[in-house]
């Protein structure tokens, strides 16, 4: 995959259009740039992040969104690295965002670079840093909406959405997901307390993650756990109960098995008109809550 372009200063001015043509191409600092005017909280950058969304919208919705959720230290950012590194070698255009609760900010960073994910982190380009007053979660959403589009509209079509902790934001976050991936660590009982059940149902897929620096038969005590708790759980609008998987990051164990398995889902669902369904659903899921 050819390393998308950075001709467009991040400082420089030009009109809407001449914004959106260098985005449709892929330019980093183009989408740097709208990324930075749907930020803003100045009117008339608003003003000119709805004339760009407008231009954009007819490019939305074709890439995948994919939420990624669990406690502190459970290994989200690790566990991200790999799963990019291993969508990109399957050459998808990989954005991902994230959004932390309790300080109601947002940022990001663009995957573009086939690399090992030790190495990809040095490519990132920064998108977005603080983005709304501490409190305005809803907010924190609706730019997050907006990032989406602007990252589709340049050529994204692998969106990973990591939240900071767990709260109220994952339930904001399956607003605009397709799937929903919920990282948990052995010991599950433990963490099945500190786990709402409304997080719980958000799952459309569970990995337990670090197996390999830990007992295997713990690990598999722990996946057994929650299979057994995820059935008495509703099933997702796909009918199904969330599959879970043993995941090692560091090791890069059950990488490429997590990842076929959420693109098989994606493939079904869209196949099915599943996707478009629960998009129609959430979207109006979301005006009313607002």
């Amino acid at each position: 995959m050819t390393k998308p372009p950075n001709s467009f200063p991040p400082g420089r001015g030009g009109s809407v259009n001449e914004l959106f043509e260098h985005l449709r191409t892929g330019d980093r600092g183009a989408l740097g740039k709208a990324i930075t005017l749907v930020e803003s909280t100045r009117s008339q950058d608003r003003d000119t992040a709805k004339a760009l969304l407008a231009r954009c919208a007819p490019y939305s919705g074709k890439a995948y969104r994919l939420g990624v959720t669990g406690i502190p230290g459970v290994g989200k950012s690790t566990l991200i690295d790999a799963l990019g590194t291993e969508l990109i070698q399957r050459t998808h255009k990989v954005a991902v965002l994230a959004i932390d609760p309790s300080s109601v900010t947002s940022g990001g960073s663009i995957l573009g670079d086939k690399r090992a994910w030790r190495n990809w982190r040095r490519m990132m380009m920064p998108l977005s840093g603080h983005v709304c007053k501490a409190g305005t979660l809803g907010g924190v959403a609706r730019r997050t909406r907006e990032t989406i589009t602007l990252c589709e509209a340049a050529g994204y079509d692998r969106i990973l959405i990591e939240t900071v902790g767990v709260g109220q934001s994952e339930l904001e976050v399956d607003r605009m997901t397709d799937l929903n991936l919920l990282l948990m660590i052995a010991g599950a009982g433990d963490e099945l307390q500190g786990i709402k059940r409304g997080i719980m149902e958000t799952a459309d897929i569970v990995a337990i993650t670090k197996t390999a620096s830990q007992e295997l038969q713990r690990a598999k005590n722990t996946q057994r756990d929650l299979i057994n708790a995820i059935h008495y759980l509703p099933k997702r609008m796909n009918g199904r109960h969330p599959q879970v998987l043993l995941t090692d990051a560091l090791a890069n164990t059950g990488i490429k098995e997590l990842t076929d398995h959420i693109e098989e889902l994606f493939t079904l669902e869209q196949g099915s008109g599943m996707l478009d369904a629960k998009r129609r659903s959430k979207t109006c899921t979301g005006f009313k809550s607002r």
